[in-house]
């Protein structure tokens, strides 16, 4: 099985997380640029990791997981390539693909390598995005690549590929989101799943600060209350969890240190949902707290 060696520092660091939480553990995940809600999502996430097993990320839109990836990567010092998903993902899009090129004046035909073939050969992370966006018969290619085998021979080389130790792969999923189809058990059971939940409160006051340019502490606890209220709105069923996006509420963060927060919301938040009352049900909230 292919473990990782984890760096001493985190090392160290999960092994006191089990007695007491540390605020240097903290410090040391903020680093990465995200900061869960409980440290033990982030503990299981490396645990499994250093194990030599898959993770998959799950959560709603906006709730940080792609900032989650970048976290583990960041702790491990490993980089990361990545695959986007869609419909349209094929077999190229995650080995590579052959090209023509020149050597000594000679046209020869070269393998560009892709995101799976370049992190089982360099030995690190592969970040795979919204991964039940793709077809359901594009995945099992790499159905190899995700077992103990670490294993894949290349469709277009006929090279038999084994993962460099280091290697490790990250997926995030959104559930029942436009466009995407359930993940077949076979694929499902090759990860170690950690649902990823909206920050709130303290969290998301210190993720504003810590990566928006807002600085007004009351401006920055209305967005935080807005944020709540969008949560609360979608877990009832009368938003879209579009709505409740994270990244879109850090954005509005940003542009209201130079418009007016209101007219921030409207651009970030507002303007991106498709139904009027769902338009006009945030934009109540707006007024109610903004004025």
């Amino acid at each position: 099985m292919n473990n990782y060696q984890l760096p001493d520092q985190i090392s160290h660091l999960l092994e006191e997380n089990k007695k007491r939480e540390q605020q240097e553990f903290r410090d040391l995940i903020r680093e990465g640029g995200y900061v869960p809600p409980e440290n033990e999502l982030l503990v299981d996430a490396v645990t499994a990791l250093s194990m030599g097993k898959n993770v998959l990320l799950k959560g709603p839109t906006g709730s940080g997981k792609t900032r989650f990836a970048e976290t583990l990567s960041h702790l491990f010092s490993q980089p990361m390539f990545s695959v986007n998903c869609s419909v349209d993902l094929d077999a190229e899009s995650l080995l590579g693909f052959k090209t023509l090129a020149y050597q000594d004046e000679k046209q020869v035909i070269e393998f560009v390598p892709g995101p799976v073939t370049n992190a089982m050969n360099h030995g690190t992370f592969l970040y795979i995005d919204e991964i039940n966006m793709a077809k359901p018969e594009t995945l099992p290619l790499i159905n190899g690549v995700l077992d103990y085998r670490r294993t894949i021979t290349n469709p277009f080389t006929e090279e038999i590929i084994t993962a460099k130790d280091g290697f490790g792969v990250v997926a995030a999923i959104n559930e029942g989101y436009v466009g995407t189809v359930p993940l077949n058990e076979a694929l499902k059971n090759r990860f170690v799943v950690i649902d990823i939940p909206y920050l709130q409160g303290e969290q998301l006051n210190q993720l504003i600060k810590d990566n928006t340019r807002l600085e007004d502490d009351r401006i920055i606890d209305l967005f935080v209350r807005l944020s709540g209220d969008l949560i609360q709105a979608v877990s009832q069923g009368k938003l879209s969890e579009d709505a409740a996006s994270i990244r879109a509420l850090l954005d509005a963060c940003d542009l209201s240190v130079l418009i007016p927060p209101k007219r921030a919301i409207l651009r970030s938040i507002i303007d991106k949902l498709d139904e009027d009352r769902e338009k006009d049900f945030v934009l109540n909230l707006t007024e109610t707290l903004f004025g």
